[in-house]
C-alpha cells in the first residue's frame, strides 16, 4: 500500500473538521467571546497566571500534551495491523480528542483557570469533585510513569541523546530571560526563537562528537540513573516560575516537533514508502508478543494520546488556561494542538508499518519470544550496522519508531548515507516530545495535590506558597519515579493507557455537565457520544487488565507486590470513574427537570460598553 494517498486524505479530513466542526463548537456550543477577561489577565501574578501570545502558548500547550502516546502508542498498536490504528487515530482525533481538549480548556477558563477536579466540584457536586481529584492524582502519577519510562529506555546508555536533551535546559533558561525579562512590559519572540533553534541544532550535531569523544563515559547512564536525573529535573522545573524553564523549553521543542513533522510529511510525499504491514495481522484475536490482548478493547488504550488522552484534560485545566490571552484563542490552541498530535500519531504509525513485520517484531520482542513467531528479519542487520547499535530486542516502541523515521528520512535526496544521524535525531525528537510532557505533568500534578491538601491545611491551596510547592512537587516526583524505577514497559503501559482513557471519560462527563448547566443541552451530544464510547472500551480494558495482566503477577515470586499495586490502582481508577459518571447523570437529570444551575457554572460576566451582562452567551 502506498502511503501518499493515505496521508493526503487524512490531512484533508483534519483540515475540514478544523475549519467547520471546531468553528461550530466554538460558536454554538461554547459561545466564545473575547469580552470576557481571561484568568491570565484577571489574576496575573507573573508566576503561574501569565497571559501569553497565541503562538507561544500553542507551542507550550502542544509540547505539553504531545508526549509518548502519539509516538509509542501507534507504534505498539501496529501489532494489530495498519488499518485499525489509522482509523481510530483519524476518527477518534477529530470527534473525541480534539473536542475534549477544546471543551475542557474553555470550561477551565470560565472557572478561573482551576483544575478539572475543581470544575467537577462546581459543575456536578462537591462529592464528584473530591472523587475526581483523587482519581486524577493517581491516574496522573501513573501517566507520568508511563511517559517517563519511554525516555528512560531511549536515553539509557546513549551519551548522544543525554547531551542533546541536557542542552535544552540552559538554552531554555536563556530564552526565558530574553523573552520575558529583557524588555520591560514586552515579550520578545523572534530573537530568542532563532537563538534557541540554532543552538538546539548545534547540540544535535555536537552530540555525535561527544559520543565519539572521551566525554562519552561521563554522559553514559543506566536506566536507574536516568530515572533519578529525570526526577530531579521534574522537581526543579515544577517549582520554578513557568516563564523561566517550562514555557520557553516547550516553545523551543515545538520547533523541533513541528519541524520534524513537516519534514516527515514531505518525506512520505517524496519517498512514497510502502506499508509493509497487512491491514490486519493474525494478532487481532490476541496472542501478540507486545500487547497481551485482543484488538477490542486494547487498541483503544494502547493508542493512548493520538486519538484521545485524559492527560490532555489536565494540561487544558492546568497551565494553559492560566496563560490564555483571549477566549477565542482556545479554539486554535485546544482543538488545533490536539489535531496536530493526531497527525503525529498517524505519521508514527506509517513509520512503524513501513518496516517489514519481521524487523518490527524483532526490535519490539525479546529474542526468545521472537524465535517462536515464525517471522524472519529482512533489513535489521543492515540497520544495526548503519546506526552503530544493536537493535534487536529493544522493546518499548521508541527504537522501532526511530528506525522507521530514519528509513524515510534516508530516502530524501542526498540523505542516503546519513541513517545513523537520522536515527539519533529521531531518538532526540522522541525524548523531547516526552520530557516536555513530564515536566508540565509534574506541575499539573502539583496543582492537584495542592488543592487536595489545601482542604486539610489551607496554605497548601495557595499555588504561590513556596513550602507547599516544594513539598507537593517532591511527593509527586517520588510517586512516578518509584513506578518507573521498579516497573517496566509491559506493566506500566497497560496501566498508563487504561488509566489515561478513564480520565478522558471523567473529563468528557464534566464538560457534558458544563454544557447542560449552561443551557446548551442540544449540543451535549458533542461530548456525550465520545464519553460513552471511551468509557465502555476503557472500563472493559481495565477489568481485563486486572484479570489477565496484573493479578497473575501476584502469583509469581518477585512480582507479588507489583501485581497487588497495579491491580489496586486499576480498581481505584475504575471505581472513581463510575462514581463520577453516576453523579454526573444525576446532575443532568436534575437540571433537565428544572433545577437551577450552579452559581459559578456560567463563568465570569461579559462586559458590554462599561456595563455588566450576566450569562455565558
Amino acid at each position: 500500500m502506498n502511503t501518499f494517498p493515505v496521508l493526503l486524505g487524512a490531512l484533508c479530513i483534519y483540515a475540514i473538521f478544523y475549519r467547520y466542526y471546531s468553528a461550530f463548537i466554538a460558536a454554538k456550543a461554547l459561545a466564545l467571546d473575547d469580552r470576557r477577561t481571561t484568568p491570565g489577565h484577571l489574576y496575573a501574578d507573573g508566576h503561574n497566571y501569565v497571559a501569553s501570545p497565541k503562538w507561544v502558548l500553542f507551542g507550550h500547550h502542544f509540547a505539553a500534551i504531545a508526549g509518548a502516546g502519539p509516538l509509542v502508542g501507534p507504534t505498539l498498536a501496529a501489532q494489530f495491523g495498519f488499518a485499525p490504528g489509522f482509523l481510530w487515530l483519524l476518527i477518534g482525533g477529530v470527534l473525541a480528542g480534539c473536542v475534549q481538549d477544546f471543551t475542557v480548556l474553555v470550561a477551565s477558563v470560565r472557572h478561573r483557570g482551576r483544575s478539572l477536579a475543581d470544575v467537577a466540584r462546581t459543575e456536578i457536586s462537591p462529592f464528584a469533585g473530591l472523587v475526581a481529584m483523587v482519581a486524577v492524582l493517581f491516574i496522573l502519577l501513573v501517566t507520568l510513569a508511563g511517559l517517563g519510562i519511554v525516555v528512560v529506555n531511549a536515553l539509557s546508555n546513549s551519551p548522544w541523546g543525554v547531551f542533546t536533551i541536557g542542552m535544552t535546559i540552559p538554552i531554555a533558561v536563556i530564552m526565558g530571560l530574553w523573552m520575558f525579562k529583557s524588555h520591560a512590559g514586552q515579550i520578545k519572540v523572534a530573537g530568542p526563537s532563532i537563538f534557541g533553534v540554532v543552538l538546539l541544532l548545534a547540540s544535535v550535531i555536537a552530540g555525535h562528537w561527544v559520543a565519539e569523544s572521551g566525554a562519552a563515559g561521563a554522559l553514559t547512564f543506566s536506566a536507574h540513573q536516568i530515572t533519578i536525573l529525570m526526577a530531579l529535573y521534574g522537581l526543579i522545573a515544577s517549582i520554578l516560575p513557568v516563564w523561566l524553564v517550562l514555557e520557553p523549553r516547550d516553545y523551543l521543542s515545538t520547533y523541533v516537533k513541528l519541524g520534524t513533522i513537516i519534514v516527515l510529511v514531505l518525506g512520505v510525499f517524496i519517498v512514497h514508502p510502502n506499508i509493509q504491514f497487512p491491514n490486519f495481522t493474525q494478532f487481532v484475536h490476541g496472542g501478540g508478543p507486545i500487547i497481551k490482548g485482543k484488538l477490542f478493547p486494547f487498541l483503544f488504550v494502547t493508542i493512548a494520546c493520538g486519538a484521545i488522552s485524559g492527560f490532555h484534560s489536565l494540561v487544558s485545566s492546568g497551565t494553559t488556561p492560566k496563560m490564555l490571552d483571549k477566549e477565542t484563542d482556545a479554539r486554535f490552541i485546544g482543538y488545533g494542538a490536539m489535531m496536530c498530535e493526531s497527525i503525529v500519531g498517524i505519521l508514527a504509525l506509517i513509520a512503524a508499518c513501513s518496516l517489514y513485520p519481521g524487523d518490527y517484531f524483532a526490535i519490539n520482542s525479546a529474542p526468545a519470544v521472537f524465535s517462536h513467531l515464525g517471522l524472519n528479519t529482512v533489513n535489521l542487520d543492515t540497520f544495526s550496522r548503519e546506526v552503530g547499535e544493536k537493535l534487536a530486542g529493544r522493546t518499548g516502541g521508541a527504537v522501532s519508531l526511530a528506525v522507521g523515521m530514519a528509513q524515510i528520512f534516508r530516502g530524501l535526496p542526498g540523505m542516503d548515507r546519513l541513517m545513523g544521524y537520522w536515527y539519533h535525531y529521531a531518538i532526540m525528537f522522541e525524548a523531547l516530545f516526552i520530557l516536555t510532557t513530564v515536566d508540565t505533568g509534574t506541575r499539573v500534578a502539583r496543582y492537584v495535590l495542592q488543592e487536595l491538601m489545601g482542604k486539610v491545611h489551607k496554605p497548601f491551596g495557595n499555588s504561590a506558597w513556596w513550602p507547599g510547592n516544594l513539598i507537593t512537587s517532591f511527593f509527586v516526583v517520588l510517586g512516578w519515579g518509584y513506578l518507573i524505577y521498579t516497573g517496566n514497559i509491559s506493566t506500566i503501559w497497560p496501566l498508563f493507557g487504561t488509566g489515561n482513557q478513564l480520565l478522558a471519560t471523567i473529563a468528557l462527563a464534566v464538560t457534558t455537565t458544563f454544557l447542560i448547566n449552561m443551557g446548551k443541552q442540544k449540543y451535549a451530544w458533542i461530548t456525550a457520544i465520545p464519553m460513552c464510547f471511551v468509557g465502555v472500551t476503557t472500563v472493559t480494558a481495565g477489568v481485563l487488565s486486572i484479570k489477565n495482566i496484573f493479578w497473575p503477577l501476584t502469583l509469581k515470586p518477585g512480582t507479588v507486590f507489583q501485581g497487588y499495586l497495579d491491580s489496586i490502582l486499576m480498581a481505584i481508577f475504575i471505581t472513581g470513574v463510575i462514581l463520577v459518571l453516576f453523579d454526573a447523570v444525576r446532575r443532568w437529570y436534575a437540571v433537565l427537570k428544572g433545577a437551577p444551575a450552579p452559581q459559578d457554572a456560567f463563568g465570569p460576566p461579559l462586559t458590554v460598553t462599561g456595563e455588566v451582562k450576566m450569562g455565558c452567551c
